[in-house]
């Protein structure tokens, strides 16, 4: 039985149910023609959704992908680092000696696995460093991704990968040049890199494009759309918010009358509700700030992303 037979034999109530209903939804889009708007919080290119989302790429599935800097750069470590990672058993028993221990072995941890520093961090940087300082030498600026684009096309990294290329879902947005966009950068690892060399005086910060040029590129994105775009919100914060007010910009800030709405809607979140955080904020919110309409079919599977996303995205794809 394949994952879409079984989740349609067995999701059949709570969440497991809403789980179902929006596969099914958002499989009959895809297939009159729309596409998906991905945004990805969290840790979940240290999950490996690569492994899952590679394929939806691949498949012309996805318009484009707003993502945290972290997502966008722990992919790229994965890939060439991936032997290096360690996996902690047992790690909510980690005491704070156990987690002291780990930081001086350079191991960063996210839940159970840990990122290597020199294997990975370290060894990104002097490359990232090298296009930035030929940049600088250029009078060259471009978008964060835009970097990480340019240093996946060429040659230089090919030998060094350790995971499988198949499984890395930037190397293949790299291949298809699709559309990325960043919010919050400077909220990341190499972020944190660039401003630092930036202080010392080493690079420029006009380099590297910001927010707003990350915003009016959307802008442009959401105008050229010509397919019913599913606006598919894994977690919550920047990733998803940053995109999802294109809609009533365009529409209430630049009084643009014929705006599409976003045409479809599902979000995946253990977050419930509560004093204004976005990540549990329900749909029907977003109808009041002009980002859904009334009738847009809308989806709240409160689940764990690292399980819900590959189980959608196989449906999808009818693995």
């Amino acid at each position: 039985m394949g994952v879409r037979d079984f989740v349609d034999e067995h999701f059949r109530h709570f969440n497991a149910g809403t789980l179902q209903e929006a596969a099914m939804s958002l499989t009959a889009l895809l297939e009159n023609g729309g596409k998906v708007f991905l945004t990805l919080a969290g840790a979940m290119s240290t999950a490996e959704i690569g492994r899952s989302l590679a394929a939806m790429i691949r498949s012309g599935h996805i318009a484009a992908i707003s993502c945290t800097g972290a997502n966008l750069e722990e992919d790229l470590f994965n890939l060439v680092a991936h032997d290096h990672y360690v996996r902690i058993a047992n790690h909510e028993d980690l005491s704070p000696a156990d987690e002291l221990a780990l930081l001086e072995q350079g191991l960063n941890r996210v839940t159970d696995t840990c990122i290597p520093e020199e294997a990975a961090i370290r060894a990104i940087e002097q490359h990232m460093m090298a296009l930035w300082r030929q940049a600088t030498l250029d009078g060259h600026a471009a978008l964060p991704h835009e970097y990480f684009y340019q240093l996946l096309r060429s040659d230089v990294l090919e030998t060094s990968y350790q995971a499988d290329p198949a499984n890395s879902w930037l190397l293949a947005a790299a291949k298809a040049d699709l559309p990325l966009f960043v919010p919050g950068w400077e909220d990341s690892t190499l972020g944190n890199i660039f401003a630092a060399r930036c202080s010392q005086g080493e690079l420029h910060p006009s380099i590297v494009l910001s927010g707003t040029h990350y915003m009016t590129s959307l802008m442009s994105f959401y105008r050229a759309s010509t397919s019913p775009l599913a606006f598919l919100q894994s977690g919550g914060g920047i990733a998803g918010d940053f995109p999802i007010c294109v809609v009533p910009l365009l529409h209430q800030d630049l009084g643009e009358r014929t705006v599409p709405l976003w045409s479809w809607f599902a979000q995946i979140t253990d977050a419930t509700a509560s004093y204004g955080g976005y990540s549990g904020a329900p749909p029907n919110e977003k109808i009041t700030w002009g980002k859904l309409g009334a009738e847009t079919p809308r989806f709240n599977i409160q689940s764990d992303a690292s399980i819900v996303l590959p189980m959608l995205f196989a449906y999808v794809l009818d693995l």
